[in-house]
């Protein structure tokens, strides 16, 4: 028995709130350990729908104790607010089930105003961040100049620190034409928050060891996908955080052997959402149909996903660099009835095949896909529970897929539905 850690291996959207949703029914604790609330989880139990940023996916479970690691950059307010919408549901909250790490940094409204700000000054070049500060923040905290958890305590080291950061954040603000931000308002704000806030200060990294030692299974939650890590995804159309592997056990607080498993959620075509390189985007009626059969519209922020054909070469990239033992493939059914499925295998550029991604911006706009071509399946795979259920054609697709990623499908998802799952092997045993 291990932990496991799920990441995305594309651009994220990849169907991780299921499949997170699906582990956690066996999992003790569920933990975030990157990102912030641009990241968006959908779940579906029992017919009711939770919309999940910030919080574990955990938590709507009973029983199961959810946290969010250091790795995380938290709003405090964002966070409060979808306490209430989830506890409206009848999920039950408290400091019992939900822990925030207390050397977690903290978002504030000048971090969401500055990314807006910095966003917009870059007109046509815009790098499509959400504008929740989320950037900023981890910023802030590279800088040394971020607000932890922890500092609510002391009421005079907030003070102290929002005029060292504000110093900072104004300036820029000036210089990009926008108003200041008073530094008074924002003090009394964050006051205001903090007992509210701050019951859920924990030291996690003690509650994980602790757990670790009591043989509780260990569930590391990623956000976002591979291809949008600061380091190596489609540099600078990326998020500001590290979405590999190895950031579960910096983002949390544990040793990189605490990790015994890494679960790929790998969608069964590839969507992206905002700017960037997207070299097997379908601008067309394909692009169109995966988009209407998928809903692909982002969880936090309702933008349209753009949709193409499967990126062996990407995902084969994804799994080596971010310590993939096995992959969840999701949405297979959206490509139920088509004729043809092309699959990229390697890449053109300048006239050279290339059997990897390249990290230049220029050279990733650039390259041209080299397709190859199966035949489609006409039977619904959706709701499928075993292999048996399967068109012969849809099997031959993830068994090429398998070869090319050079990595072995774990789970299998064909619909939306918790149960609509083919398993092929337990990561928790695997």
């Amino acid at each position: 028995m291990g932990n496991v850690a799920v990441i995305g291996s594309q651009w994220g959207d990849e169907g991780k709130g299921k499949i997170v949703d699906w582990l956690s029914s066996r999992a003790d604790v569920v933990v975030r350990f990157q990102g912030g609330h641009n990241a968006g989880h959908t779940l579906v139990i029992d017919g009711v729908e939770y919309k999940l940023h910030l919080l574990p996916s955990g938590i709507v479970r009973e029983g199961k104790l959810s946290i969010i690691g250091n790795g995380v950059v938290v709003d405090p307010w964002a966070l409060l607010k979808e306490i209430e919408v989830v506890s409206a549901k009848g999920v039950k909250i408290s400091s019992d089930s939900l822990k925030v790490a207390e050397n977690v940094n903290l978002i504030l409204p000048i971090h969401s105003t500055m990314d807006r700000a910095l966003e917009e000054s870059r007109g046509d070049k815009k790098i499509g961040t959400t504008g929740r500060g989320i950037g900023p923040a981890y910023e802030d905290k590279v800088a040394r100049r971020g607000i932890r958890l922890c500092d609510l305590k002391h009421p005079e080291l907030v003070r102290e620190k929002l005029e060292n950061l504000f110093l900072h954040h104004n300036a820029l603000l000036k210089g990009l034409g926008a108003e200041p931000m008073d530094v008074g308002t924002a003090y009394e704000e964050l006051m205001a928050v903090a007992p509210k806030i701050f019951p859920y200060a924990a030291p996690v990294w003690k509650v994980l060891d602790e757990a670790r030692h009591a043989g509780k299974r260990i569930l590391f939650e990623g956000a976002q996908g591979l291809m949008l890590d600061v380091d190596h995804g489609t540099y600078p159309f990326v998020t500001s955080s590290n979405t590999v592997s190895g950031s579960a056990a910096m983002g949390a607080g544990v040793g990189p052997k605490a990790i015994g498993y890494v679960l790929g959620i790998t969608k069964a075509y590839t969507t992206r959402v905002g700017t960037g390189p997207f070299p097997t985007e379908q601008i067309n009626e394909v692009g169109e149909t995966l988009g209407r059969r998928g809903h692909e519209f982002g969880t936090t922020t309702g933008r349209k996903r753009r949709c193409g054909w499967f990126d062996a070469v990407m995902v084969r990239q994804a799994i080596k660099v971010g310590g993939i033992d096995g992959l969840a493939l999701t949405k297979l059914d959206v490509l139920d009835g088509l004729d043809e499925i092309n699959i990229c295998i390697g890449y053109e550029l300048n006239g050279q095949r290339l059997d990897y991604y390249p990290a230049s911006q220029i050279e990733q706009a650039a390259v041209t896909p080299i397709y190859e071509t199966m035949p489609g399946w006409k039977e619904s795979t959706r709701g499928a529970r075993s292999w048996a259920e399967l068109p012969a054609e849809a099997i031959k697709y993830v068994k090429r897929l398998e070869e090319l990623v050079e990595s072995t499908v774990t789970l299998l998802s064909t619909s939306p539905e918790r149960d609509d799952t083919i398993l092929v092997a337990d990561p928790f045993f695997s």
